[in-house]
């Protein structure tokens, strides 16, 4: 995507956040005032009460140290304390030892997720992946009508049965179709009805058995989509969904429509679970594998 296409994408939160943190520290000299208006910013930017008092601490603890005094070193310095909080193991694509890696792909519903999915289908279209798709929200029938759409228009096949019929029965025509077809990635998609947690559960470990039974270690991937612009509830949904499912990512949508990016440091801290996509844009360009190197950098760009 480039950087300067992802910091376009990430300008109401740089406004927000690098914006203002400039604002508070440009031409002065550090002050013990200077971090409760630090503090201010981050918080206010969705950036987390345990992250922001990390954060905090760190620079604290190098103004004590004689490390930076005035505001014009803070911003190196908070870059490289920020890069190095959204590091993590795992960050990469877990590929399947044999194809296709089976990627199950969760969210609530209005998060993003239908076109989180073509977008990702379009990121590995274009890395000349054979993808496959599989209309497993069945619960609701616009789920399956748009995610079809998509499909089309983006010139992969899609796996689908008509709407309320058993999403493991897709699953299970899906992945004899990737297998036979000789697909690199079958990509799930799964209902998000939260407020049904029990019948979601066993529905979603019916998904996983019979996947798991024709392809070797499937799913490979299982991430969850959250609402960029949902803030600091994008964590309520983590820790609500990795109840239900081993969530091995997440993959953060609509950045571009919020001021709530920071929110992307607050869910690194809270949950261990890897930020793995990153969505900027409404086309199926808009994706980002997550760098947080050049994430941070597009920030304070």
């Amino acid at each position: 995507m480039g950087l300067k296409r992802l910091a376009a994408g990430l300008l109401k939160t740089s406004r927000r956040l690098t914006g203002r943190i400039r604002d508070v520290v440009t031409g002065r000299k550090l002050t013990p005032g200077t971090f409760d208006e630090l503090e201010e910013v981050l918080i206010s930017s969705d950036v987390g009460v345990s992250a922001t008092a990390k954060i905090l601490d760190r620079l604290r603890t190098a103004w004590e140290d004689r490390k930076i005094a005035d505001g014009d070193e803070v911003i190196p310095y908070l870059k490289q304390s920020l890069k190095e909080m959204l590091r993590s193991d795992g960050a990469g694509i877990r590929w399947a030892a044999k194809p296709p890696t089976v990627i199950l792909v969760a969210g609530v519903n209005g998060s993003g997720k239908t076109t989180s999915i073509a977008k990702l289908a379009h990121h590995y279209t274009a890395e000349k992946k054979k993808v496959i798709l599989a209309a497993a929200d069945t619960f609701r029938a616009a789920a399956v009508e748009q995610l079809t759409i998509w499909a089309e228009r983006i010139g992969v096949p899609i796996v689908k049965q008509q709407s309320g019929a058993d999403p493991a029965a897709v699953a299970f025509d899906a992945v004899e179709a990737a297998v036979s077809r000789k697909a690199d990635i079958l990509i799930v998609d799964t209902a998000g009805r939260l407020h049904t947690q029990e019948h979601l559960m066993r529905e979603l470990e019916k998904v996983n058995r019979v996947l798991g039974k024709r392809v070797a270690g499937a799913p490979h991937e299982c991430i969850l989509v959250l609402d960029a612009t949902t803030g600091q509830n994008a964590i309520q949904q983590v820790k609500m969904f990795r109840q239900i499912l081993p969530l091995t990512g997440l993959f953060l949508a609509k950045l571009d429509g919020s001021a709530k990016g920071g929110s992307v440091i607050a869910i690194r801290d809270e949950v261990d679970i890897p930020v793995k996509f990153i969505g900027v844009g409404e086309t199926p360009e808009d994706v980002e594998p997550f760098d947080p190197d050049e994430f941070v950098e597009a920030l304070f760009s």
